[in-house]
């Protein structure tokens, strides 16, 4: 007897005293897997039967429970679990962890019970308590699918026990073994050309009843795949033929789900574009439309909130997933992918207003998604939006994955009218106003590409958020901070310190095989990042004000301490950009350049003065006049040969030395003294 329950659930074992719940449990689940009652009544008491401590055995067990939900592990409690407010207390710790509630009752004679309890020394109560529990037990078993278990198996014998097998089976929305590639597309809402469009510049192309990848790429549709457009028979068509076919997944929308249930007789209200389907649908011809209704009424019902993709690194839902909810089940689950999350409150358009729930968004896995329109995908914490409207005008848009490349075709005209501008979409209060303590607090694990890990410890982050709140510019702008390069080794030539031999051998050793030769420049280290207008730099970085960019240091702070100095710099490097066709050449509207300001005097003139000039003025000075000692020795006929010659040659390199960084110090009256080297 194969028994199926799913591979993460809270499982709970329910049975009279005797009717062998642990036994079953040793039998199908890990060790780590099962908390008993029991066992933790001795972890507070040393004694497994002693009731009064139950209550704090519980707590224990539920607390544990509570841990391996949250990491989602499948959890099962084993206690007699037939007092209605303790299986609700069950119910109610798995919905918080969109686990699904499963149930094994056990009912297994009282004979035997009261057989197998004579043989256990400490089972000290009377036939009484088996009767009653077993009289419990008969008494739920018709009530647990309304009590909210959604997987209730009642094992009638004791043959029935020894012989069962547990299955797992992953929950539908977990396709962690399929890795892709995949090209994910936004919200069609019946734009039928511009899809064949997309997916003809995607590289699929129509042959065996549906559209195909030559390279067996699969396409992923985020839902709203009707409703507003010019032909949503025509993508459900194409869709549905695509997803039977396996050359395409799909999540629903919550367009899709409207369509559903007025498909299925449901009262809906018929707005935000049903109209226009429901017309389509009717327009079919009539030996296609009955059975084509049918199909779709199916295949929308059949669609997922989620799918959880390439070993967990990869979430696709219509309108986003927190990471808690990634790969679980339950109505709150549907809930959000279907329509993200609101404030309750409406904005003047009488729409929600919608929580930017992607600007808290900490999990490791990319999500992508759709649902609320915006002018052009942008990443936010490992989150992207591809819907670009383009039922309302914009575009439709693809992201390919793994390669994380966007590939969009534009509307060939506006469908719909949206109700609230796409640029205007609202948003809460800034959230980047304060930052998060969580993410710079406390002990820190950080893998990197080139390092298997970095460990930031707890006191190391408190004191680089110390240095960071007093001394760094707004920190929406530190996109970049510069790294310091390790010196090559020393040189094995004589009288040389550095030479580029051992900076080509350390490259060659690493397998860099080609390398660029700049001239550097002798200045202070800046970065700078510029838009092209203060508009970009409000919708990018979301910075307050008029800025158009901003110029900070290696350890990002800021670099001039006059804001004018500053600003005026910024124009003139716009200006310079703009003329040299750079924001179309790179198709952007903003940049980061890590660079060198010049003159290096107009940052480091206490540096200059105190060390660099000193050596200099020190070193040519008292070399003058031991050159002036040995020519005097020398007139006197005193030979000084190669001494003279060392001297000299001491002489030239102070003054090669003083030439070298006054090459890159000069007086500073204003902005056209400056020079920046990208």
């Amino acid at each position: 007897m194969r028994l199926s329950i799913p591979d993460f659930a809270l499982v709970l074992l329910m049975g009279a005293s005797g009717s062998g719940k642990s036994t079953f449990a040793a039998r199908h689940f890990r060790p780590t897997e099962v908390l008993s009652s029991d066992r933790c009544r001795g972890l507070v008491a040393d004694d497994e039967s002693d009731q009064s401590a139950t209550a704090d055995a519980f707590d224990v067990l539920y607390y544990i429970a509570t841990k391996r939900l949250a990491a989602r592990r499948l959890t099962v409690i084993d206690a007699t679990n037939l007092r209605p407010e303790d299986r609700k207390h069950a119910v109610e710790l798995a919905r918080r962890f969109h686990a699904l509630p499963a149930v094994f009752a056990l009912d297994v004679p009282e004979a035997v019970c009261l057989e197998r309890n004579r043989a256990r020394p400490d089972r000290t109560f009377g036939a009484h308590v088996v009767r009653s529990h077993v009289q419990l037990l008969r008494r739920s078993l018709r009530g647990l699918a309304r009590e909210g278990f959604r997987v209730v198996h009642t094992l009638g014998s004791v043959e029935v026990i020894t012989e069962a097998e547990v299955v797992r089976e992953p929950l539908f929305t977990d396709r962690r073994g399929e890795a892709g590639p995949f090209d994910i597309i936004g919200d069609v809402h019946g734009c039928f050309g511009e899809l064949m469009q997309l997916l003809n510049q995607l590289g699929y192309a129509p042959g065996g009843g549906a559209w195909r990848h030559p390279d067996g790429r699969r396409a992923i549709f985020l839902g709203d795949l009707v409703d507003r457009g010019p032909d949503s028979p025509g993508v459900l068509r194409l869709v549905m033929d695509m997803v039977a076919a396996g050359t395409a997944l799909a999540v629903q929308g919550n367009h899709d789900h409207k369509l559903h249930r007025k498909l299925s007789g449901r009262d809906v209200a018929v707005t935000h574009g049903l109209a226009e389907t429901l017309a389509q649908l009717e327009a079919l011809p009539d030996p296609v439309r009955a059975p084509f209704t049918t199909e779709a009424r199916t295949f929308l019902d059949g669609l997922r909130s989620h799918y959880w993709l390439d070993g967990g690194k990869l979430v696709v839902a219509h309108a986003g997933l927190k990471a808690e909810m990634h790969g679980r089940g339950s109505a709150a689950v549907r809930e959000f992918a279907l329509y993200g999350e609101t404030t309750g409150e409406t904005d003047v358009f009488g729409l929600p207003v919608r929580y930017e729930w992607a600007r808290d968004y900490r999990g490791e896995a990319a999500v992508v998604y759709g649902h609320t329109p915006v002018p052009a995908p942008e990443w936010v914490n490992r989150t992207l939006c591809v819907d670009t409207g383009c039922v309302f005008g914009g575009q439709l848009t693809a992201l390919r994955y793994p390669e994380r490349a966007l590939v969009s075709v534009p509307a060939m005209r506006q469908y719909a009218e949206p109700v609230r501008p796409i640029a205007a979409a609202p948003v809460l209060a800034d959230p980047y106003d304060l930052l998060d303590i969580e993410d710079v607090s406390g002990k820190r694990i950080i893998t990197t590409v080139l390092l298997p890990s970095i460990t930031v410890r707890a006191e190391n982050a408190a004191a680089g958020l110390e240095v960071m709140s007093r001394f760094c510019i707004d920190p929406r702008w530190l996109v970049y901070l510069p790294p310091t390069m390790s010196p090559v080794e020393t040189s094995t030539r004589d009288g040389l310190l550095e030479h580029p031999d051992e900076a080509f051998t350390f490259f060659r050793k690493t397998g860099v095989g080609r390398v660029v030769v700049e001239e550097k420049h002798m200045g202070s280290r800046a970065v700078v990042v510029v838009c092209r207008d203060a508009g970009v730099a409000a919708s990018r970085f979301r910075v307050p004000g008029p800025q158009r960019g901003v110029i900070y240091t290696r350890t990002g702070r800021a670099f001039f301490s006059d804001p004018a100095t500053e600003s005026a710099l910024l124009d003139r490097l716009v200006g310079a950009m703009t003329a040299a066709g750079f924001w179309d050449e790179f198709s952007t509207d903003w940049a980061c350049l890590d660079a060198e300001l010049l003159p290096w005097s107009a940052k480091a003139g206490a540096l200059i003065e105190e060390q660099y000039a000193p050596v200099g003025v020190a070193a040519t000075a008292g070399l003058d006049a031991a050159i002036g000692l040995l020519a005097a020795a020398d007139a006197r006929g005193v030979d000084t040969g190669s001494l003279r010659d060392r001297f000299d040659a001491r002489l030239d390199g102070a003054r090669r030395y003083d030439a070298a960084w006054r090459r890159y110090a000069w007086p500073v009256h204003g902005l056209e003294d400056l020079k920046l080297a990208p």
